[in-house]
């Protein structure tokens, strides 16, 4: 590693401080809170009505006209705010700590941003947004649902088949477009496959053995994972050679750990039945033509439905429909599939050909390709904004009728529930139920009334007959009612301003609201994929970049380099790969996701080299990328290891899980995959260890970069 700045010593203060931050920050970052901000209430006040002036945000509640404050509610005289502290916000803050201690200055800032040392994180962040935008609009095609649905078909109903046929699936996939819309579209659909399965008790055999072979499929090529970009581009490695070296490891990892995985690890029939009992799909159902599930409300009531009987007969049915009957946009398949295709064809040619014709960033590819992909994207909505958004107001008019009709039942259950109490104390004490309205009756009681029911009260006619009994509220006013607001909806969703209430102005956030709205209904595909797209990792990689090199320039990264070093020269090229796929997964969990682990062992090894060549000691072939390719597989593989923040891939799957009623706690996400990364890594390391014995040769290493 070139000597660009002048070391740190490790005893200065500053030093000790850097340490202690970068520390505390990944400790943060893999267990992360909220911290309570009290602000005076009339400060809070003061700002939400200087932004209501400047119509920022609606006014307060109690400025709006027609509220009357309730002067016997206790106030607080403090407003509470909770604060968060992240992935995102804590090496931010932390950085912005250490420029305020003068422990880094404007170069650790910009060699963390533009890039020091052949590792560019401006370069790897627009190739990898720009190259999830293809993968994730593929996936918002509906392909790989549907291509999940026919392996379900394949399968058949036996059990181990169709994880063999998964588990295939999920690797050849996850090897070409990445982890990440394995990890959307797959977990999602494993979800509800095992959920309408009869005799599937726990779904984690599947949801653990996809988020597994997802995670490993991605060490192949440089473009499946931000880890890799920081690998290859810290030690000028060419793509294809970098497949060339990888990909035997993780196909032997991929062919070994199956069987361990379906005769060892779940061994169960609870958790792979020999047969799998799968509920029948109706025919009216079968026949009925999908929806495009990035449309607003496109299957009506259904989600609804589906969430409120998550377990129930109602809800499997739903979920069976969901899985047996997938929309597919066979248009944006094609073209996205071959835009990816194109794309990663053209990166290992042009990477190949780099030392004829010279090296150019890699995102000079990707960003005309993600362009051409955006482009089709909304070209084809546009085409389509006519029947999306019939199909959007179809789905919102259902959603707001079902809601209405469950309030009325619920005032008439608390209605009737109310008069058979009075009944009773009168019965009770011998008098007679007096006449008083059904709404003060239940007003009286704190019965259900509910921001709901208040708007369908505005709505409806104000006669009295109809407020005494929601019974008597004629069905066709409130439906044409709905017909009217819809009409209005769609004549501003044409002009690209959403409507607004009559008794209401048009603030910042409404128009934004109404944008993003009008933008699902008429572009589905692309707000779908820009709402998915990792932004949340370009401020916490740049931040992280930032971090590492204040541990290079305070000498840090030096002292952990001499150390590697002393085990090197113990334990030798067995020793280097065992000892660094143990080390990159073991920092996967404490130094804030995998891509942290590749940027600080990146540098590490950097002064490694840096270290023998200034002692004029070369470091052999086989030993060096040994190291490097044990890394490779020690951040890709630590994904799937003891902790969530592991990876963002990770923290995604969580979250998908818990939509869809399947909660993983971080002990048995630990448990479960402990054998997996275990057995895992020992076959890729095992597998490495013959690969650099036959293919390396003790010759000192010369990096051309």
């Amino acid at each position: 590693m070139p000597d660009t700045q002048e070391k740190g010593d490790i005893k200065d203060w500053r030093s000790i401080v850097t340490l202690i931050v970068f520390v505390a920050t990944n400790i943060i970052v893999i267990s992360p809170f909220h911290i309570p901000v009290y602000l005076p209430r009339w400060l809070s006040n003061a700002f939400l009505d200087f932004l209501s002036w400047m119509r920022i945000i609606a006014p307060r509640p109690d400025r709006r006209p027609g509220h009357e404050l309730d002067l016997e509610k206790p106030r607080s005289r403090f407003v509470r705010l909770r604060f968060p502290v992240n992935f995102v916000t804590a090496p931010l803050i932390a950085d912005l700590f250490l420029l305020a201690i003068l422990a880094i200055g404007r170069q650790e800032v910009a060699d963390g941003t533009i890039g020091a040392d052949n590792i560019f994180p401006i370069d790897i962040m627009a190739f990898f947004i720009t190259l999830a935008y293809i993968a994730i609009s593929i996936d918002a095609s509906g392909l790989i649902r549907y291509l999940a649905f026919r392996v379900l078909q394949w399968g058949g109903k036996n059990g181990n088949r169709l994880f063999f046929y998964l588990y295939s699936f999920f690797f050849v996939l996850g090897s070409f477009i990445g982890n990440d819309p394995i990890i959307l579209s797959g977990t999602a659909f494993l979800a509800y496959m095992t959920r309408v399965s009869s005799n599937i008790i726990h779904p984690r055999a599947w949801i653990f053995t996809q988020f597994a072979v997802a995670n490993i499929a991605s060490a192949i090529l440089v473009s499946s994972n931000p880890t890799n970009l920081v690998l290859a581009g810290a030690f000028g490695i060419r793509f294809i050679d970098y497949t060339a070296n990888m990909i035997v490891p993780v196909v032997a990892t991929a062919i070994i750990l199956f069987p361990f995985l379906l005769y060892i690890i779940f061994a169960s029939e609870d958790l792979i039945p020999i047969s799998i009992k799968m509920h029948e799909l109706p025919e009216n159902l079968r026949a009925k033509k999908p929806v495009n599930p990035n449309i607003p409300h496109a299957r009506g009531t259904a989600e609804e439905e589906e969430n409120h009987h998550a377990n129930g007969e109602h809800g499997n049915l739903l979920s069976l429909e969901e899985i047996m009957n997938p929309f597919l946009d066979k248009g944006g398949a094609w073209f996205g599939a071959a835009i990816m295709a194109a794309t990663l064809v053209t990166l290992l040619a042009l990477n190949a050909a780099s030392t004829e014709i010279g090296s150019h960033p890699v995102f000079y590819v990707t960003v005309p390709a993600a362009f051409v992909m955006l482009c089709w994207d909304i070209g084809s909505g546009w085409m389509k904004r006519h029947e999306t958004r019939e199909i959007a107001r179809k789905g919102r008019r259902e959603v707001e009728e079902a809601r209405r009709e469950r309030a009325l039942k619920e005032r008439e259950a608390a209605r009737l529930a109310l008069l058979g109490a009075e009944k009773t104390g009168s019965a009770d004490k011998g008098q007679a139920p007096t006449d008083s309205s059904p709404q003060d009756k239940i007003v009286a009681a704190g019965g259900a009334t509910t921001g709901d029911e208040i708007t369908s009260e505005k709505k409806e006619p104000p006669s009295r007959s109809s407020q005494d009994d929601p019974k008597k509220s004629p069905p066709v006013d409130l439906s044409s009612s709905t017909e009217l607001d819809e009409a209005g909806r769609d004549l501003a969703l044409e002009k690209g301003v959403g409507a607004q209430k009559p008794d209401e102005r048009a603030t910042l956030v409404s128009v934004v609201a109404h944008a993003y709205r009008w933008s699902q209904e008429t572009f589905p595909t692309v707000t779908a994929v820009v709402t998915h797209l990792p932004f949340a990792l370009v401020p916490f990689a740049f931040s992280m970049f930032v971090l590492v090199q204040a541990l290079v320039t305070k000498g840090w990264v030096e002292v952990f380099a001499h150390g590697w070093d002393h085990w090197v020269d113990k334990t030798g090229t067995v020793g280097a790969i065992g000892g660094m796929g143990f080390l990159s997964v073991v920092i996967c969990n404490f130094t804030g996701t995998n891509i942290g682990a590749s940027i600080l062992l990146s540098r590490v090894i950097q002064a490694w080299q840096a270290i023998h060549a200034e002692n004029l000691i070369p470091i052999s072939n086989r030993t060096f990328w040994a190291t490097v390719y044990a890394m490779a597989l020690g951040v890709n593989y630590g994904a799937f290891s003891t902790t969530f923040s592991a990876s963002l891939a990770g923290l995604l799957w969580r979250d998908i899980l818990g939509r869809k009623h399947i909660h993983v706690r971080g002990v048995d996400f630990a448990r479960e995959n402990l054998p997996i990364i275990a057995l895992a890594m020992t076959i890729g390391c095992v597998v490495l260890i013959g690969e650099v014995y036959i293919m390396r040769d003790e010759l000192p290493v010369n990096l051309s970069i």
